[in-house]
């Protein structure tokens, strides 16, 4: 399936039916009145987040969605019915704007959430509404109200707990692999990645957190060089990033240093928040490099990137040293989530004091 993190909508909600003019005939009822029913609603139109979906394909080739029209009122006191609603079914964390304003109207965050995007016209009022004891055959009626249209920008940022930032090659893709139950597709090609991958990480029983894998970075990435600037909209909404580089690149003119560095570039250019959200630094395939060099190799990068935060010696291939870092990641996770709990608000009035003897006064 084609990954689609963006589309451009058209929405209609239905028009409401129109008011009817109509009296009662009927036998020895000589003056039976006004009986002209009210138009009914026309279809609201809703969008919901649905854990199934993870692309926007579907709104890439259908751009038009509409709901029913409401019914006229009839006569015989009957009302029309309401037009029939629709629900467009999109994945966790699309963003719904007003494609011409730019204005955020919805964020769908919660599997399952249901919001109203274009509000059905109400029906018109039919004649019997306006029958008074001074207007016993009343004539008028009013029009349905149309429907609201809307034309929306659809944009599609995946919830994950998890980022992982690198250069093509860094081992991005094996390490989602190593961890969790994501199956990307691995080559020993650059830009390998094509689109984002999730997945979910198992530490326990009911503890688990979720990885996104983003298409390498390069340089002049936040200008529009290469695949990754396209994805990076997706690591927004995650609690850590994952800064992999690559310790034994194929050519031994590369430095790992500088590729690091272009990275962080690249990330404070694109977007600041981005570039202060937590980030660990993971040095990777570190089975390729001789044992006897590792330590002096390291130390030799760490130097030149000068970086601050905590440092992982991992090799995706052969899964050393993954298992203490998806621990490391999880207690993080772990606290952070409690930092967020809001404390709750006990009314003061409602705290049982402490009993009093009598006998200590």
């Amino acid at each position: 399936m084609k990954f689609v993190d963006e589309a451009l909508i058209d929405v209609c909600a239905g028009d409401g039916g129109n008011g009817c003019v109509s009296f009662r005939h009927e036998k020895y009822k000589e003056f039976g009145g006004p009986n002209g029913g009210d138009g009914g609603r026309g279809g609201n139109v809703y969008a919901m987040a649905d854990v199934a979906l993870n692309t926007l394909v579907d709104f890439r080739f259908a751009r038009r969605h509409e709901a029913k029209k409401g019914q006229h009122g009839m006569g015989s006191d009957m009302f029309g019915a309401a037009g029939e609603d629709i629900t467009l079914k999109m994945p966790v964390g699309t963003i719904i704007s007003d494609a011409e304003t730019g204005e955020v109207l919805h964020e769908l965050l919660v599997p399952g959430e249901v919001v109203l995007v274009c509000k059905g016209g109400e029906g018109g009022y039919g004649n019997m509404r306006f029958k008074s004891s001074i207007n016993r055959a009343p004539r008028q009626k009013t029009p349905g109200e149309p429907g609201d249209k809307k034309q929306l920008k659809l944009e599609l940022k995946v919830l994950a707990d998890v980022g992982l930032l690198g250069m093509p090659n860094a081992g991005k893709s094996t390490l989602i692999t190593a961890i969790s139950n994501a199956k990307p597709k691995i080559a020993d090609y650059p830009f390998t990645t094509l689109h984002p991958n999730l997945g979910v990480v198992r530490v326990g029983p009911s503890q688990s957190f979720v990885v996104a894998d983003v298409p390498g970075l390069i340089e002049g990435a936040s200008d529009g060089a290469g695949l990754g600037h396209q994805f990076l909209r997706h690591l927004q909404r995650t609690r850590l990033l994952l800064h992999l580089v690559d310790m034994a690149p194929f050519d031994d003119a590369v430095d790992p240093a500088v590729q690091a560095k272009a990275i962080v570039a690249e990330l404070k250019k694109y977007d600041p928040a981005l570039f202060t959200k937590p980030r660990w630094l993971v040095l990777n395939k570190m089975d390729m490099v001789p044992s006897d060099e590792r330590a002096a190799r390291i130390k030799a990068f760490l130097k030149s990137f000068k970086f601050k935060g905590p440092v992982f010696e991992v090799s995706a291939l052969s899964r050393e040293g993954c298992e203490s870092l998806v621990q490391e990641i999880f207690k993080h996770i772990q606290a952070q989530q409690t930092a967020e709990q809001e404390p709750v608000y006990v009314d003061p009035r409602f705290i049982e004091l402490p009993k009093v003897n009598a006998l200590d006064e």
